[in-house]
């Protein structure tokens, strides 16, 4: 099945650019389809893939910080084509 995933990483420490970066980048060479605004990530892909994948990268993310909160929203089915109609 087709998921969509959006993910807000939020390190809480002062230097809390650098942890976002990386994580976007590691996700960015995913071979995912991976979609960025200022305020979230969307990764698009296949369940059974994607998520092995993001609790592998999450957990690598945590151990980057002491303190960090990660937003996670998943859809069942896959909105990368979505474009508004208004």
């Amino acid at each position: 099945m087709r998921i969509s995933v959006e993910l807000t990483l939020s390190p809480l420490q002062d230097d809390y650019e650098t942890p976002i970066i990386n994580f976007i980048k590691r996700l960015r060479d995913s071979g995912f389809t991976v979609l960025e605004n200022p305020l979230s990530t969307q990764i698009y892909g296949d369940y059974d893939e994607l998520m092995p994948f993001l609790t592998q990268e999450i957990k690598r993310s945590f151990n980057e910080v002491d303190v960090s909160v990660l937003q996670m929203k998943i859809v069942k089915t896959d909105r990368s084509d979505y474009e508004p109609d208004f």
